[in-house]
């Protein structure tokens, strides 16, 4: 496989980060999130593998793949694989030799392992003096948490994320949001906070140990919108933003599936329930008799929702771009492959040669100059081990050529 950092290579497009290396001793979903964004930013990202592998590459594992899961192939790409037993001197002095090439060393491993294995951050630091070391953890190391084992839901639980709901209804269960997302906010928290280290390595030369603490970092990303009105000393009101608590917070029924409708304004509203069948709802019998804003509210969403009915998918969406009324097709997560958009901008159908066709999703971001690519497919344990080994001048084993 081609190197990307190699400057002879101009099939390849150089991305913001070319020239940055980065070490990489995560796992899970966390680190790995983070590195790939790295990578995707053109960074030359070296996994650290156990011999046997990270082991989020056998969640999920198809019986006819040999080693490549889905959330592991989600969150590898963009990266080289190198295969060392960190328990062993010859993985340890290859580790070290490599550290000394590197930018950034980062990890999600617990601190006290990762220091029992001699690579805390004085150790990497002693190394190499400018290293930016960049730990993610659960837990800020100020607080009477500090050390415990962290994974999403424990984060989101402690975050208040998983009692959103009960805000809106108090008898709604008490679970985390159906996704990684505190591993997921945090690791590109992980990223843009390596980036500012970077930014000032580039003024000063220094390198600097950097910590993303999960459950604070994703408690202020979580709570910004719903600290609201405890917001202030004394609080004047409860936690919540009623905007998005609102149990009117969902799209409609059209004719063939569910559009959502957001109109900023009553003009909006108004225009869209006209094209829907009900002209100036506002002013209807139906709507002005009610006694309170509450019944008023609830009559005004059962207007909307009738109205998204008398059209499909399809023709909302060219009315509501010609009456300039903000809507968008509600997606399944069956329906993402055949949205008009995101099949053109977002998938990409890409082929392994271990596991054959998969579809990858593409980097979001867009730059002019130094374009964010998928440049390597997610590797087999160790598959570039030889060759980041050879640059550093050993052999397999981890011994110096001769």
């Amino acid at each position: 496989m081609t190197n990307p950092t190699d400057p002879s290579n101009k099939a390849l497009p150089k991305g913001a980060l070319n020239g940055v290396r980065v070490v990489d001793l995560t796992q899970y979903v966390l680190g790995p999130y983070a590195t790939q964004t790295l990578g995707d930013l053109g960074a030359d990202v070296i996994k650290i593998e156990e011999p046997s592998g990270d082991r989020q590459r056998r969640n999920g594992k198809p019986p006819n793949s040999k080693e490549l899961g889905p959330t592991f192939i989600a969150f590898n790409r963009n990266k080289r694989s190198v295969a060392l037993d960190l328990k062993s001197e010859p993985g340890k002095r290859a580790l070290r030799k490599l550290i000394a090439t590197a930018d950034i060393f980062i990890h999600n491993m617990r601190p006290q392992a990762l220091a029992r294995m001699g690579f805390a951050y004085a150790d990497v630091a002693a190394i190499k003096p400018d290293i930016i070391y960049v730990e993610a953890m659960g837990y800020d190391a100020a607080g009477p948490y500090a050390g415990l084992q962290a994974f999403d839901d424990l984060i989101q639980s402690a975050s208040g994320s998983g009692g959103l709901d009960q805000l809106g209804d108090p008898t709604a269960a008490f679970r985390p949001l159906p996704s990684v997302i505190a591993d997921k906010t945090c690791g590109l928290f992980a990223t843009i906070a390596t980036l500012a280290a970077l930014r000032h390595k580039e003024h000063t030369g220094e390198g600097q140990y950097v910590a993303v603490p999960m459950l604070e970092t994703f408690t202020g990303f979580i709570m910004a919108e719903h600290l609201y009105n405890q917001t202030y000393t004394p609080p004047t009101g409860n936690f919540g933003f009623t905007t998005s608590l609102t149990p009117y917070r969902r799209p409609y029924k059209s004719k063939d599936g569910y559009i959502c409708i957001y109109p900023a304004t009553p003009v909006q509203s108004a225009k869209f329930m006209e094209l829907g069948g009900l002209p100036d709802a506002y002013e209807s019998e139906r709507f002005t008799s009610k006694a309170s804003g509450k019944e008023r509210v609830a009559e005004y969403y059962a207007m909307m929702e009738e109205a998204a009915g008398a059209y499909t998918n399809e023709e909302w969406m060219a009315l509501c771009r010609e009456h300039s009324v903000p809507a968008m097709r509600a997606n399944r997560p069956m329906d993402i492959f055949n949205d008009p958009q995101l099949s053109q901008t977002l998938f990409e159908e890409r082929h392994l040669d271990s596991e054959g066709a998969y579809k990858a999703m593409k980097p979001g971001l867009r730059f002019e100059r130094t374009p964010a690519t998928i440049r390597r497919d997610p590797p087999r344990i160790g598959e570039h081990t030889a060759e980041v080994l050879a640059e550093l001048g050993l052999d397999a084993a981890g011994e110096a050529l001769t």
